[in-house]
């Protein structure tokens, strides 16, 4: 498999520039948003009244000087059909006396509304000319500025998703050339790849003919203004064609003779299996070959959720590139933890970064690397380092600002992110807590560590270098915060991060250059490494997230749920049910695309049957992380092979059961237990129910 600093020439500037345009041009676009705002506040602060002169007022029609005078309709000559008709007019009017009909408004009342309409019409005419008094040069210039940087921020808006299908198309195509999409196994051998590319191949195809059909039915209806973002997804589903022709036409070096077809099966990624279950079932159980295309489109519905994934990796892999997480051991490094008491204090401290990387997975890829190999260093076996790892990524999702729960209460109105999070904190603490029951049960030794003057000494030395990065963080956040009126949150997290970890990356270069560190890259060459291991991680992510949409898709269309009972005897034999189901999913779907579907298929069960949305939905978010590190998919595991290097450890000779499978089986046994209490414990507590 390559890696991004051996690419060269068209690879590399495709692995890295598009990118990090496109992800620029959110930044852009966001933070103008947010300036956008403040200025139009401090217009209203300066000029009071500035909404009503961003734009030139219109003078009123009506006349002020006009006299007040009421329009005379008994001097209008008869007209001969007016004649003929009198008599009827007459009966009428008998009619209107006999049941009190009102005559029309007396002379003083009509005098009374044409004062009224006069004075209205001054009063026009003076708020237009007051207006016009306040539209000084100073209001011009300012407003030039303030209107023309409204224009743009509508402009991003109105291209964001065109944005987001060319960061997922363009990225998948850079991942698929890598051969970088997430699977159960790597592609070593020959056969290896050659089963993952034509699969990939089939995939694509079918894409791009799902996406063709799409575009045919949308001229049909007349929708031409969507033909240009349906060019994109049909040109970006042709280069997904053209990558996979190319790696079977030129095979990578380096991969080994034969192979068997079981190991070949797994080294087929994720997203490919996916995208043939949903494009075989909609060409034969509906005939319907722009199905495909239809629910791959259904991502931009929530284009800036998804935008934000794109931004989450890309903090993750700029914080890669710096010492952070090496800066970050150096403090704890001095007590000497016993290796068990490490693992808890790293997957511990581990859950704040997770919530600011905004999902699991995002994490293990940026600081997996460094984890691992100072658990190593402390002298952790290996099965305890690699479940330590996948777990760094797992328990923080349930915090402030994490991207999944914002996902949860944009698609779902029963809860807030307030609910969620303020539930997320409790989750958290009752997580730690049994993996430090976990790690004290199954210890291999004391658990120790040097706790004394020196050791805090050292302690302190190794914090100071952290200072001047969370200066350079609270100055930004207080930038956002007090100048642009941005506060640090969910909703502006995928924003302000890019930008504190940009400054944070380029002064962190500085003073490696400083101190004369040698093989140290610089600035511009570590953004394009960061850009490039981002495009990589984007391409495989958000297809995959597309995949899970679309399986959920089909899983809804067949009506496979109307199997699924709604009513249950009890609320918590519909939880007993609905834990397992959940489990399902998280084990076979991106939690992306498996909120979509529980949103759509799933949640409406539990509300039916008595269980409070918030409740329900903290259980859904553990057994997806539970599902992320189970057998067969394990996503987390597959993420931490990936940036660990080499594939499953060989168990020690004679290892007991547990001992051989034991970076499966603590996370499992953890996010099990948090499961089992999350769901059921609640009932005992009648007061969670108002």
């Amino acid at each position: 498999m390559s890696t991004v600093s051996e690419e060269h020439g068209w690879r590399r500037f495709l692995g890295f520039l598009p990118s990090l345009v496109l992800l620029t041009t959110v930044l852009i676009y966001g933070t103008g948003e947010k300036v956008h705002s403040r200025f139009q506040q401090i217009g209203e602060d300066v000029w009071p009244g500035y909404y009503q002169i961003r734009v030139d007022p219109v003078a009123p029609t009506c006349d002020p000087n006009a006299p007040v005078v009421v329009a005379d309709t008994n001097n209008e000559a008869p007209t001969a059909d007016s004649a003929d008709e009198g008599d009827d007019l007459d009966d009428l009017d008998d009619l209107d006396d006999l049941f009190g009909e009102d005559e029309g408004p007396t002379e003083e009342q009509q005098l009374e509304a044409a004062r009224k309409a006069l004075e209205l019409c001054k009063t026009k005419h003076a708020q237009y000319e007051a207006s016009v008094a306040k539209i000084t040069t100073g209001v011009r210039i300012f407003r030039a500025f303030e209107t023309s940087l409204g224009e743009v921020v509508k402009l991003g808006t109105h291209y964001s998703k065109h944005i987001l299908v060319l960061l997922l198309l363009l990225s998948s195509v850079v991942t698929t050339l890598r051969r970088e999409h997430i699977a159960l196994r790597v592609a070593l051998s020959q056969r290896d790849h050659l089963v993952s590319t034509v699969a990939q191949l089939a995939t694509a195809g079918l894409m791009l003919a799902s996406g063709i059909a799409f575009w045919q039915i949308d001229l049909r209806e007349g929708f031409v203004d969507k033909t240009p973002l349906h060019l994109i997804w049909i040109v970006g589903f042709a280069g997904l064609v053209l990558a996979n022709i190319f790696l079977l036409v030129k095979r990578p070096d380096g991969l080994l003779v034969g192979g068997n077809w079981g190991r070949a099966a797994a080294s087929i990624p994720l997203f490919s299996y996916m995208g043939l279950i949903t494009g075989i079932y909609f060409l034969t159980a509906e005939w319907h070959p722009a199905g495909l295309a239809i629910y791959m489109s259904k991502l931009t519905e929530h284009k800036m959720l998804y935008l934000a994934v794109g931004l989450y990796v890309w903090v993750g892999m700029l914080l890669k590139q710096t010492r952070l997480a090496t800066l970050s051991f150096d403090i704890i490094r001095p007590f000497k933890m016993s290796p068990e008491l490490l693992a808890f204090v790293v997957v511990a401290a581990s859950a704040l970064p997770t919530a600011y990387s905004g999902a699991s997975g995002i994490f293990v890829i940026a600081a997996g690397g460094v984890i691992y190999q100072e658990l190593k260093k402390a002298g952790a076996r290996t099965s305890l380092a690699l479940a330590s790892t996948a777990m760094s990524g797992s328990i923080g999702v349930v915090l402030r600002p994490c991207l999944l729960v914002v996902i949860v209460a944009s698609l779902n109105k029963q809860v807030t992110t307030d609910d969620l999070f303020g539930w997320g904190w409790k989750i958290y603490l009752l997580s730690i807590l049994l993996f430090f029951l976990v790690v004290v049960l199954m210890k291999r030794g004391a658990l120790s560590a040097e706790v004394n003057g020196t050791t805090l000494a050292q302690a302190g030395a190794g914090f100071k270098p952290l200072t001047s990065y969370i200066a350079i963080f609270v100055v930004i956040w207080a930038i956002y915060d007090f100048g642009f009126g941005a506060a640090l949150n969910e909703h502006t997290a995928s924003l302000i991060l890019p930008v504190i970890m940009i400054f944070i990356l380029g002064f962190d270069r500085w003073v490696r250059h400083r101190d004369g560190e040698a093989e140290v890259s610089s600035f511009g060459e570590s953004t394009v490494e960061a850009t490039s291991e981002t495009t990589g991680h984007i391409g495989a992510l958000l297809l995959m997230m597309c995949m899970s949409v679309c399986l959920g898709g089909i899983v809804e269309r067949s009506e496979m749920m109307n199997a699924f009972p709604q009513v249950f005897e009890s609320p918590i034999m519909a939880m007993s049910v609905l834990v397992f189901v959940l489990v399902i999913i998280g084990m076979t779907m991106d939690p992306y695309g498996a909120v979509i579907l529980v949103t759509a298929s799933i949640a409406d069960v539990a509300y039916k049957n008595g269980i409070d949305a918030v409740h329900f939905w903290m259980v859904v978010l553990v057994a997806f992380e539970l599902g992320y590190l189970t057998p067969p998919v394990a996503l987390n595991h597959l993420l931490t092979r990936q940036v660990v290097g080499g594939d499953d450890p060989e168990p020690e000779p004679g290892a007991s059961f547990y001992a051989r499978y034991e970076r499966y089986l603590m996370p499992m046994l953890i996010l099990a237990t948090t499961l089992i209490i999350t769901a059921f414990v609640p009932f005992a507590m009648t007061s969670i129910y108002p």
